[in-house]
């Protein structure tokens, strides 16, 4: 498992590389990254969980589908309580940033190519349900640290969210057992199989845009990082050996665990009037790190998951 995920995140690496040398370059604007940012979220990652639910009916795969939801809801929770105790609020007057991005996955954008990479079909049909609790957790627990409330509007919006409709629409067809005609099941494969480098790219445009010298000076996005990049994910492995859950699923909730903070943060920090450029140096600073620090962790992960 280790030597599969460091061959992928290093042909993803080489494909964020090349992403950031055309932004500093000027080959992609910053209009160009929203355009492809949209394209990714509101019709390849679609298409991509579309396509994986479009496989037998298995109650074996319904019985793991339910055990990653449960895993999955336990993995934030260990994040929440992490963040709560590890991130004070003395001063740090961007202490709900610093939360948010200890406990939140970017699960979609770098967790289903590099899940879907080492794990197929049945991994991303697994990590599902890790974005479907995602969705569920920042739009109630993550949006109450950054507005310091909570309303059902926000809520609705969030599960109204793409990748959530994609998901609820896939399940209905996997469980109707309704399989789409072969030819427009070719064609969404075709689109699907663009999430990797897509994904990649807007991740290196994001980087590209960032002041890495102010980065690299701010001793809170290292500490955040190394919660997010390295003490969840151990504390999740903890878990996952404790309740000894199958090997596939303990994998897909680790990596997506794993993953760097999320892009939400930051587009959540500019809907809502928050410190956006801390939230995407955060992205940003996490991004680079997960390329050695997701490795390191499913390697230390391999002695205890099965």
């Amino acid at each position: 498992m280790f030597v599969l995920i460091f061959n992928q995140l290093l042909k993803m690496l080489i494909i964020m590389i090349l992403a950031f040398i055309c932004y500093k370059l000027k080959v992609v604007t910053q209009e160009g990254n929203k355009a492809i940012s949209n394209l990714l979220l509101m019709v390849v990652n679609p298409c991509l969980i579309i396509t994986v639910y479009q496989t037998d009916y298995n109650a074996g795969l319904v019985k793991g589908l339910l055990i990653a939801f449960v895993a999955a809801c336990v993995s934030h929770i260990i994040g929440i309580v992490m963040a709560r105790f590890l991130v004070p609020e003395k001063n740090n007057p961007e202490y709900y940033l610093d939360r948010f991005g200890a406990v939140y996955s970017n699960c979609g954008f770098i967790g289903i190519p590099l899940i879907y990479s080492v794990l197929g079909n049945e991994g991303v049909f697994y990590l599902t349900a890790y974005m479907t609790v995602f969705n569920l957790f920042t739009w109630t627990h993550g949006l109450s640290l950054l507005e310091n409330k909570f309303s059902l509007k926000q809520l609705k919006e969030g599960l109204l969210s793409p990748m959530i409709i994609a998901t609820l629409a896939a399940i209905v067809l996997f469980f109707i057992r309704f399989r789409i005609p072969a030819t427009v099941l070719a064609s969404m494969n075709y689109v699907a199989d663009m999430n990797t480098p897509l994904a990649m790219m807007v991740a290196g445009f994001s980087v590209a845009q960032a002041d890495l010298k102010r980065i690299f000076s701010n001793l809170h996005i290292y500490w955040v990082s190394f919660l997010k990049l390295i003490v969840m994910p151990l504390l999740v492995t903890l878990f996952l050996y404790i309740t000894r859950i199958s090997h596939d699923i303990a994998y897909t909730t680790l990596i997506a665990a794993a993953c760097p903070t999320a892009t939400t943060m930051t587009m959540m920090a500019i809907r809502y009037d928050r410190n956006y450029t801390y939230a995407s140096e955060i992205f940003a600073f996490s991004t680079v790190l997960s390329m050695v620090t997701i490795p390191v962790v499913t390697f230390i992960a391999g002695f205890l998951i099965h």
